[in-house]
């Protein structure tokens, strides 16, 4: 189904969200927990992009890294999503932080619309995991937009997931803000832990990998991203396994001709880890 049907279909159904010019998409590299509570470059710049943003959206549609599901795609549909706290051996304070959002039924029913190449699921137990929170504190610290998280089918390649983002461009017509939170280079088990906190350390491979992405997003080349496999061995140690590269391949399918891609947040950390992140602005 084309943009167009889309939204025929979605203002068919009445789904009681505005009309709007297309809204911004971020993809926004989360990095560690303790960014939920830190003051540094990294969350000033979240800061910005939600004191910047013009208009407020209706509501927001977060997929993030942390909600795997298998075989299924599902959409949270509680009336109130619950702070989860899916980490361990972090300080107290950040296991106090809540962000106490409201989610949006027109939400849930507009993504049901929109996507047709699978049955949309929803869970009502959902809450909002720290791969959402962590940055929308500081984005949107009011906690006054609505959520809704999108899952990620962990069963299916990279193609499904660039494909499915494709049948979500609809929604910023909708007010909605699209936020994909994970990480492009993302080796846990690679990380330099007592360097965590130095602004800026990547190993060799981490920085080629980042590197190569930044060039093919600038470049509009998707098809290498969604063939990250293929990519060589500096990918294959930025991508162990690809939780936190599959929200980017939603925005890179959300993103449009027209669309403007700016690069923030280049920075790596703990050598393994990048914070690269970037925005899609719809420009006529």
């Amino acid at each position: 189904m084309d943009l167009d049907n889309h939204m025929a279909t979605l203002i068919e159904h009445g789904i009681e969200l505005p009309v709007t010019e297309p809204l911004p998409v971020f993809f926004l590299g989360h990095g560690s927990p303790m960014n939920a509570i830190n003051d540094n470059v990294f969350s000033r710049n979240w800061h910005r992009l939600g004191e910047q943003l013009q208009p407020k959206p209706a509501a927001i549609l977060c997929i993030s890294a942390h909600w795997l599901t298998q075989g299924v795609t599902a959409v949270s549909s509680a009336e109130e999503l619950q702070t989860i706290h899916d980490f361990g051996g972090f300080p107290q304070a950040l296991f106090d932080v809540q962000y106490p959002v409201k989610g949006s039924r027109a939400l849930v029913d507009a993504v049901k619309h929109c996507v047709n190449m699978v049955s949309i699921a929803e869970d009502a137990d959902r809450g909002i995991d720290h791969g959402a929170w962590s940055v929308l504190v500081h984005v949107f610290p009011k906690a006054d937009i609505p959520v809704v998280q999108l899952s990620i089918d962990y069963s299916q390649p990279a193609d499904f997931h660039y494909a499915l983002g494709q049948q979500l461009r609809a929604l910023r017509r909708l007010g909605v803000l699209i936020i994909a939170s994970g990480n492009l280079v993302h080796n846990l088990m690679k990380v330099a832990w007592e360097k965590l906190n130095e602004p800026v350390f990547g190993y060799e491979w981490a920085l080629e990998a980042d590197a190569k992405m930044k060039n093919f997003l600038l470049e509009k080349r998707h098809q290498p991203l969604i063939e990250w496999e293929k990519q060589g061995e500096a990918f294959r140690l930025a991508i162990p396994t690809p939780d936190h590269y599959y929200p980017m391949l939603y925005a890179l399918g959300i993103q449009e001709e027209h669309d403007e891609l700016t690069l923030f947040n280049e920075a790596a950390v703990g050598g393994s880890l990048t914070m690269t992140s970037f925005r899609l602005d719809y420009r006529l």
